[in-house]
């Protein structure tokens, strides 16, 4: 941090990020991780996981409990769903065929899609876009169980501006809302992006925005999803999205999230997301640390929690 001014970092970092703080957060006892803080939830619980298979196996169980449990109540449940983490989709598919759950009852809102400017996405069969990707993970492989086409939500410009009168009339008929996320290395749920804060005049305005279209991205976030998503070619990685906002994960019921960037050999880009997640306190220019306000679960590897000191590669 003493290097930061003057380098070519100077201004790229949001303006509302203490970077001492963020730097305190990451450095408490790996052990310590799961001590509970005044602004959790009370039934927010991080869940540690030894490895991506037991968190995707978790992961996936929970997501189809919580179908299975509004199935069993007469519910219709709206499901704000992400393409990231992936891993949990193929279990709760497995879970929710073994136990022969029909989605029916199910309304899937997909959380974000890359797009350009004026909101336009990619086309629904190209293998980098969130529609694909849920399709070939979930809604397909359910089969004749799977979520009603017309109850599919994709991040479109067209669609996406209908999420939050879909969900209120939802929660009108009796519906819960589930979240299901994970953490982005700007501290992004969805494409929520930390800048954003800097628009509004209070907290209370920042909690107000349902969706946008046509995000501007950071950086740091087109580069985590070229490690994550594609292969490490920046080129092809979109530099906006359309996605929701906190006007809607907020209203969550409940949350399911998953941190799981660890990438072998002692190498990883989560810790310091999951850790100022976990102890910061709600802050809009990090929009994370609003999830463990929030009932549910945090699925997380064990890895992440570090110690997170320096280990050249």
């Amino acid at each position: 941090m003493q290097t930061l001014k003057g380098s070519l970092l100077e201004g790229f970092y949001p303006e509302g990020w203490d970077m001492e703080r963020i730097d305190q957060c990451c450095s408490h006892d790996p052990a310590s991780i799961e001590e509970p803080q005044d602004f959790w939830h009370a039934e927010f619980q991080p869940v540690s996981c030894d490895e991506v298979q037991e968190l995707d196996v978790k992961m996936g169980h929970e997501i189809a409990s919580e179908i299975r449990k509004s199935r069993d109540a007469g519910r219709k449940l709206a499901i704000i769903l992400p393409a990231g983490p992936m891993g949990m989709y193929k279990w709760a598919v497995y879970f929710l065929k073994e136990w022969q759950v029909d989605c029916s009852h199910v309304h899937g809102f997909n959380m974000d899609e890359w797009s350009d400017g004026e909101g336009r996405t990619l086309p629904s069969d190209n293998p980098g876009s969130f529609q694909y990707a849920m399709e070939q993970a979930f809604y397909g492989p359910l089969g004749a169980l799977t979520v009603p086409a017309s109850q599919r939500n994709f991040a479109t410009a067209d669609q996406l501006p209908s999420y939050a009168s879909k969900i209120a009339k939802l929660k009108e008929e009796g519906a819960e809302l589930l979240t299901v996320f994970g953490i982005g290395r700007m501290l992004h749920i969805a494409f929520w992006e930390p800048h954003f804060a800097g628009e509004f005049d209070s907290e209370a305005q920042w909690r107000e925005q349902t969706h946008r279209i046509g995000a501007k991205l950071h950086p740091l976030t087109i580069e985590q999803n070229a490690i994550t998503s594609f292969k490490s070619r920046t080129t092809h990685v979109p530099c906006r999205a359309n996605t929701v906002g906190p006007g809607l994960f907020l209203q969550s019921d409940r949350i399911i999230g998953g941190c799981d960037g660890a990438l072998g050999r002692g190498m990883q880009w989560q810790g310091l997301s999951l850790w100022t997640t976990l102890r910061y306190g709600p802050d809009t220019w990090l929009p994370s640390t609003f999830m463990p306000t929030l009932p549910g679960k945090l699925f997380y590897l064990k890895e992440l929690a570090g110690p997170l000191h320096a280990e050249i590669n």
